[in-house]
């Protein structure tokens, strides 16, 4: 709880939730708290691990915490010290919102392999579409024309993409819109379709489709204000990152990447 925040590390066990009592204890933050949250917070759940007695809390609780901060920053009481846990708990609410907190948590601890898979799939399956959608023009041509802006590629009317502007989109949007997705999206064009079918027409109309122009208008959007690509992934890195394809809280792309073996 205590680095979802990005709050300072404080002492293990029962050290922790008394760093999470103060914090909604504090000016700032208290008006905001409903009091069932404050007494979950003080009454944290006792389990065994290893041997030792450990404290937690139903995950949903994140959820609420990150309403009251952003509810106090809102409302214009938030201290500026304060600033950076209401960064992260935006963050967090976009998360929550796209897979949601318990199959989200399940993932981050492993615990889906102590119980089926279904939340998480669930909630995938939700962007997929059952089968092949409509033709329907998703990728605005602006968003073609910055991208072979940035990467200094002629753009002409009658020309055709470069093959690894399709590796470019995967990255700048299919893999930042919710963890597992572009796998999942291909998974599906295997099973049902054919190779040559765009990624979008294998997405839900209620929430695949959306879901890509959110991103595409994010995207886009810092495509414009850039010379540089690199400049723009960078960006991009920072208000969208790459969800893992075994999705965890904050962990890098990076470190759920299978190695090659030579």
């Amino acid at each position: 709880m205590i680095d979802a925040l990005n709050m300072a590390q404080g002492t293990a066990g029962r050290g922790s939730g008394d760093r999470l009592v103060r914090f909604l204890a504090t000016k700032s933050i208290n008006p905001f708290v409903p009091e069932p949250l404050r007494d979950m917070i003080m009454n944290p759940i006792k389990f065994r691990v290893t041997g030792s007695i450990a404290y937690g809390y139903e995950a949903t609780i994140l959820a609420d915490m990150c309403d009251a901060v952003l509810d106090a920053r809102q409302k214009g009481k938030l201290n500026y010290q304060q600033e950076h846990i209401a960064k992260r708990c935006e963050i967090l609410v976009r998360g929550f919102a796209r897979v949601g907190i318990i199959a989200l948590v399940d993932e981050a601890t492993g615990f889906q392999y102590e119980r089926p898979r279904h939340d998480l799939e669930e909630q995938l399956n939700k962007f997929l579409a059952e089968s092949l959608s409509r033709q329907v023009r998703m990728f605005p041509p602006e968003y073609f024309k910055h991208l072979c802006r940035l990467k200094n590629v002629e753009l002409r009317p009658d020309m055709k993409l470069p093959p690894y502007f399709g590796k470019l989109t995967n990255d700048i949007i299919y893999r930042r819109i919710a963890p597992g997705l572009l796998v999942a999206i291909k998974n599906r064009r295997l099973e049902r379709g054919k190779k040559s079918d765009k990624l979008h027409r294998w997405t839900s109309d209620d929430i695949g489709h959306p879901a890509i122009s959110f991103q595409l208008g994010q995207a886009t959007g810092l495509m414009k204000a850039n010379t540089s690509f690199d400049d723009f992934h960078d960006q991009l890195d920072i208000v969208s990152p790459i969800f893992p394809e075994v999705p965890g809280l904050f962990d890098k792309s990076e470190d759920w990447e299978i190695p090659k073996i030579s």
